[in-house]
Formats: C-alpha cells, structure tokens, sequence
C-alpha cells in the first residue's frame, strides 16, 4: 500500500494565482455539478510525494472509475484505475503490478458516477482561502480509508490540484496544469488486463 501511495496520492500546497479573491466558497452543488459534468479530462500534473521528491507526467481521466498516471523518464512506473482496482506498474519490481480496491482509496471519491457533496458526513472541511475553494472529504462509510482534499478555483470553476491521505497518514499533491475536459481517449488505456498483456506479465 506504501508503494500506491507514494505514487498516487497526492502533500499540501495550495496554487499560488493572480486570479482575484472569492468572496464566498463555491457552493457544493455547484462543485458536485462540476464534477459531475466532467466525463473526460487530461492535464499534465506535478506530483509532490510524502519524502518531498517531485515527479511530473500526464494524467488521463474517464469517469466513471478511470484515471491513468503517465510519469516523465526517468521514472517509469505507471499508475491505473479500471474495473474497480487500481494498479501501480513499476519496472523496478520483479512481479506484476501491485493492485488494489479502488474502493479503499480516496481516489474513488472523484471517480464515482456521481458526486455528491452534500451527502451526510461526506465533506469535513469547507473553506475558501485566498483565490481557492478547499474541499475536505471522505467515504462517509468508511472514514478510515483516508481523504481526499480537492482544491478548486471559480469563475469558471477549475479543479486545480488534490490532496490525497491515506489511512496511515502519508499525504501526496498531485497539481494541475490546464485540465482539458471533453477529450476522446480510449477505454483501452484503462484496462489494467491490456497493460499487464503488454508488459508480458
């Protein structure tokens, strides 16, 4: 699980903008629409883990219940969500990939057919800072799982980076560059099946 979590889950730093102050955090159903209305997206990423290393890459996202890592050389490994599970490829590892319940991981809280933030004991943690919507949540059945802080900024409303924790504590960002929604991809860049094929494992 350390290994996830090093990869995907994204430490906290909120993005610096010259985007003027809200007033006002966006409201919730305002951020759930949002969320809701983005089926397709892709956007390079920065990734900050818990030890402080830095790594850089492409994201890719089908919702529902999809999400795909593409890290930069020199790293290689490669970070799924598909079919429930997710799976961390790392070419350093002798066996096949290590995979998980996406269940388990906070990721499935912006994965899921619909969101809905104003669920009961869904967000724990609501606030506007500087320019930025700070949005705390977790599975309300399963609070040990960890959370997932999303960070949004408005008009137009833009998620903009997240902040994973897992049940142990160990945080890690992953920041966003411009995220393009409404883009074609293909479910095969999903199918954690067709990747272990093609590694020949």
């Amino acid at each position: 699980m350390k290994l996830m979590t090093r990869l995907l889950a994204p430490a906290a730093a909120i993005l610096a903008t010259a985007l003027p102050a809200l007033a006002d955090p966006i409201p919730l159903p305002e951020l759930s629409a949002y969320m809701n209305g983005m089926k397709t997206a892709e956007a390079k990423f920065t990734q900050v883990n818990e030890d402080g290393s830095i790594s850089t890459g492409q994201l890719y996202i089908m919702r529902p219940g999809r999400m795909r890592f593409e890290y930069d050389p020199p790293n290689e490994a490669l970070v799924m969500a598909g079919g429930n599970a997710v799976a961390v490829f790392d070419p350093k590892s002798n066996g096949g990939p290590e995979t998980y319940s996406l269940g388990l991981t906070p990721l499935k809280l912006i994965l899921d057919d619909r969101i809905d933030l104003g669920r009961d004991n869904m967000v724990t943690d609501y606030r506007e800072e500087g320019p930025s919507t700070i949005v705390r949540a977790q599975d309300p059945e399963h609070p040990e799982y960890g959370h997932i802080e999303l960070i949004f900024t408005g008009d137009p409303v833009e998620l903009r980076q997240w902040v994973v924790t897992d049940e142990a504590g160990s945080q890690t960002t992953v920041i966003l560059g411009e995220l393009q929604t409404g883009v074609s991809l293909g479910t095969g860049m999903f199918s954690i099946r067709q990747e272990r094929e093609r590694r020949g494992g």
